[in-house]
């Protein structure tokens, strides 16, 4: 169609052939110039000027050229000549040219691409799309609005602030807001207080971001990249499509809880903390159930009692007095019916022990029921009136496990009553407490507070922020020197005495020296016997402070005493320990408190040298009260707020 299109006048059909591949790779290449070049007039077309010849290079060249119609093509115009430099340049490009321009018998008119290109960056490739439009505009993104309808303090982006607010900001919190972080080239908005002005006032500033990373992204020719796909909703028509593509699922209709693991799973050989305890049943995913309240106070018995997850709830049943045979939850075989799997997945059982079984009266009385089997809710007629007795009110279950995450016993104790026909909300309690088995309970100073004559509890903490740590051996917690008959330090290095409470101590020892022993070796080697092997960081201050409440324990406070005697060496000779405590709590059963430990140790000069030395070590622990005088307390006479209304002396005021 183009050479039936061209007169005789027109160029070779190579040239064409050429022209016409050069304007189809200029539609996809992307055209941006810096300076537009101006529009050609009928003027200039009518001009009688030569046409300079055009080269092999100048039609391969990847720039755009104008737009040329027939007369262009016939015309004998002169243009002035184009060197190699002019079309490799950035600072004039011309626009994009099309095969529809190339048949158009009108004149052409350039036409500027709507993208400009930044001097200096790489050239996108041809088969890339246009980089996406943002989703999101900087401008308008405020990522420490938080408050709706007010205005955030320091927050530079909040629409919701005034000039008048903005003069009392100290700095934007949000200094530069950008959009993704991946782009090459991006805009951000960078926020600024300029302090110095009067009043102060916000600058905003909307700026290009270079990203310097190699892995940057320049150009995106995959559109739903930026964006989440809007998942297909399913009707209908399309659902058994869906169910094909996402593989397909199974339905179970006893199963109430989680899917089952798989065989290739490899099946937990215990409980671990939190995991809910399985019970023997027909389906997979029986578990034992605790009731508890949900979004009332009403109970609801799909609570799983999960392993070391202690817990205790009250809630509400509604009962008829008419049903109360046939309701499972106010049975008591509903509680002690299931068996617990000793661990997950397992066949062994353990059944769950009664223990005991209280039964409550209508005026709350409670009676120890000895010798009974199961027993079930019945209907009783006393007069008028109808009673329903043998109910479940109260389930407390105890389970026994070992340090393996096995179950070994489980027991249940119960609490049986009776309620009336004009009961329609019937209040239960169940709880669930987990016991380690083969162990030994961990010995108290006292509860709460100490008493005379037990060892204080004392250690010391790894880092700060994890709890105390103490040895197994109370009495080996916090120690001092173990005074002997022949009072030789060496003789008795590894014995120690327990510090104990209430008790004021002095012990101590001798230590001979013969040769010359260097001063740092010998200082090191004393201070050791003073302190032992553990000197505490922590003391408790109560007899039954937990080690992982470190709010409930004194740290030490140690301090070195040195002689004002100069010398090149000093020798720690005694330690001293001072402790003081507080009666805490009611005047009738005060409770002891420790509320400082000092550990002081004092040291001296080197003696003087000589064929042996004999020097004396001793360590002293003394027990301070500090308890405030107890005052008598009155309750302060109440105060009246009487007013009057304003009229009240109306009309003589």
């Amino acid at each position: 169609m183009l050479c039936s299109a061209m007169g005789p006048r027109g160029f070779p059909p190579l040239l064409l052939v050429l022209l016409s591949c050069c304007a189809s790779a200029s539609t996809q290449a992307v055209a941006t110039p810096a300076v537009a070049t101006p529009a050609m007039t009928q003027e200039d077309l009518n001009s009688t000027e030569a046409t300079p010849a055009m080269t092999q290079e100048d039609l391969n060249s990847t720039e755009a050229t104008p737009d040329m119609t027939q007369e262009d093509l016939n015309s004998t115009e002169a243009t002035p000549d184009m060197t190699q430099e002019d079309l490799n340049s950035t600072e004039a490009t011309t626009p994009v040219m099309t095969k529809e321009d190339l048949n158009s018998t009108t004149p052409a008119t350039l036409r500027t691409s709507g993208s400009p290109r930044t001097p200096g960056t790489p050239r996108a490739p041809e088969q890339s799309g246009p980089r996406p439009t943002p989703v999101t505009d900087v401008a308008a993104l405020c990522v420490c609005d938080l408050l709706p309808a007010r205005c955030d303090v320091n927050c530079c982006c909040d629409p919701d602030c005034s000039p008048t607010d903005f003069s009392v900001f100290s700095a934007c919190s949000v200094p530069v807001v950008t959009g993704d972080r991946q782009f090459c080239s991006q805009k951000a908005a960078v926020y600024s207080m300029n302090l110095t002005a009067d009043p102060p006032h916000r600058v905003f500033k909307l700026i290009d971001q270079i990203n310097p990373s190699i892995f940057c992204i320049h150009i995106s020719n995959y559109k739903p990249a930026l964006s989440f796909a809007n998942p297909e909703v399913p009707n209908e028509d399309n659902f058994d499509r869906l169910i094909q593509a996402s593989g397909g699922f199974t339905l179970s209709a006893t199963s109430d809880g989680s899917s089952t693991a798989t065989s290739d799973t490899p099946q937990p050989t215990k409980y671990e903390y939190g995991v809910p305890l399985q019970t023997a049943g027909t389906s997979a995913g029986s578990f034992l159930r605790l009731p508890s309240p949900l979004t009332s106070s009403l109970c609801t018995d799909e609570n799983p009692a999960a392993f070391l997850v202690s817990q205790a709830f009250k809630c509400s049943r509604r009962v008829d007095i008419e049903e109360c045979e046939q309701m499972e939850a106010l049975s008591m075989a509903h509680y002690s019916s299931p068996a617990i799997l000793r661990v997950p997945n397992s066949t062994t059982q353990v059944s769950i022990k009664i223990q005991s079984v209280l039964y409550q009266s209508l005026n709350h009385t409670l009676t120890r029921l000895e010798g009974h089997g199961v027993l079930r809710p019945s209907l009783v007629s006393t007069g008028q009136d109808r009673l329903c007795s043998n109910v479940v009110l109260e389930v407390k279950y105890s389970l026994l496990y070992t340090a393996t995450g096995q179950i070994r016993e489980a027991g249940l104790s119960l609490v049986l009553g009776t309620f009336s026909s004009t009961v329609t909300l019937l209040q239960q309690k169940f709880e669930i407490h987990f016991i380690q088995h083969d162990t030994k309970p961990v010995p108290r100073s006292g509860n709460p507070g100490y008493r005379v004559g037990l060892p204080l509890a004392a250690g010391f903490q790894p880092q700060k922020g994890s709890g105390i740590i103490q040895t197994t051996n109370r009495q080996g917690q916090f120690t001092i020197l173990h005074s002997t008959g022949k009072q030789d330090c060496l003789a008795s290095e590894g014995l120690r005495d327990p510090v104990l409470f209430g008790y004021n101590v002095q012990s101590g020892c001798q230590l001979r020296l013969t040769g010359t022993i260097p001063c740092e070796l010998l200082a090191q080697k004393i201070q050791g016997l003073l302190r032992g092997q553990a000197f505490p960081d922590y003391v408790a201050a109560f007899g039954n402070s937990r080690a992982q409440d470190v709010q409930d324990w004194v740290p030490v406070r140690y301090v070195t005493h040195s002689s004002n005697m100069k010398g090149p060496c000093q020798l720690p000779v005694a330690l001293g320990i001072e402790v003081k405590w507080t009666k805490y709590g009611s005047l009738l059963n005060p409770q002891a408190r420790i509320v400082n430990v000092t550990a002081q140790l004092i040291s001296i000069p080197e003696p003087l040298p000589g064929p042996e030395r004999t020097i004396v070590i001793s360590t002293t622990v003394t027990f301070v009260d500090v308890s405030a005088p107890a005052e008598a307390g009155f309750r302060a006479p109440p105060t009246i707020n009487a007013r009057l209304p304003f009229s009240f002396f109306f009309p003589f005021v």
